[in-house]
């Protein structure tokens, strides 16, 4: 019973948020996010935590400045979720364009695959499905909800224009496949793992036990690697889908450590952008909760 009222709920926001004009529903969940920053203490002094870990030459005001931000932002992607299956390549032309899509178009050519590195970075659920929306369907990594009605309808919106979705359960297997099959998948990479599918690798100068499945497929398969990003660009007013260039892993013949260097150079990259765009990523998250073998708790 829980489990359906919970659905429903989220289904009557979802759809109110969607019918909305879009300027209107972003302007509401910029008040209620702004009044959630003050309420939701234990989130806010996780992104304060990890502020102080990873910029600390950030004065305290412009870490606060990011958290506000990060919160407003949380936000407007979910009124962007809500209004997705309204989407078509014109009504987003205004306010979304791509930037880079020659690295993707290259990257896909080679026929090996293509593993888009990303992170709870920008607008990542709007990431994939506009990708998709332009022509260019691909499979996500997903963690099951834990309401099973939840997780169908959010599964249903992803894949709304020919998105595939891929669950963790089954991570390595349908990322094989979908390589040997010429495919594009989106991994996000930034979130805090477990041994043994985790490695530590340094993130912001600490080490971080980071996921080590895209480097170990792209290294058995040849696929291609390269970031990709959906971030708010606030001078445009808009949404950009920036691609980057191909990474380059190197195989010297010693798998493990050829997984560790390409894993570190993964977090390297995604670092690079989080520092360009700090007010946009998932500060929320605790990102260094797991520490390698008699390391003191960063949290």
């Amino acid at each position: 019973m829980r489990e359906r009222i919970e659905y429903w709920l989220v289904v009557a926001v979802a759809r109110t948020m969607g019918r909305l004009p879009r300027a209107l529903a972003r302007g509401l969940v910029g008040i209620l996010t702004a009044i959630l920053y003050r309420v939701l203490g234990r989130l806010r002094h996780v992104g304060e935590r990890n502020l102080e870990l990873a910029m600390p030459e950030l004065p305290r005001p412009d870490r606060a400045r990011i958290l506000r931000t990060l919160f407003r932002n949380l936000g407007w992607q979910l009124v962007e979720f809500c209004r997705m299956p309204r989407y078509t390549p014109e009504n987003t032309s205004k306010w979304i364009r791509t930037e880079g899509l020659e690295h993707y178009s290259a990257a896909e050519a080679q026929g090996k695959g293509v593993l888009v590195l990303t992170g709870h970075l920008g607008a990542w659920e709007l990431s994939g499905f506009y990708h998709s929306l332009m022509g260019h369907p691909m499979g996500v990594v997903i963690r099951r909800l834990d309401n099973r009605l939840l997780d169908e309808y959010v599964n249903n919106v992803r894949t709304l224009r020919g998105n595939r979705i891929l669950h963790k359960g089954d991570f390595a297997r349908g990322l094989l496949t979908a390589m040997h099959a010429g495919q594009t998948v989106a991994i996000l990479m930034d979130t805090n793992m477990t041994p043994p599918q985790g490695v530590f690798v340094r993130f912001f100068g600490i080490e971080a036990c980071t996921a080590s499945g895209l480097a170990r497929v792209a290294l058995k398969t040849s696929a291609a690697v390269l970031p990709g990003f959906l971030m708010w660009e606030e001078q445009e007013r808009k949404y950009v889908l920036r691609f980057g260039p191909a990474l380059k892993f190197i195989k010297t013949g010693d798998t493990e450590n050829d997984i560790l260097a390409a894993t570190q150079q993964c977090n390297d990259v995604l670092e690079s952008w989080i520092r360009r765009y700090p007010d946009q990523w998932l500060w929320i998250h605790r990102r260094w909760k797991t520490r390698p073998t008699g390391a003191p708790s960063l949290y």
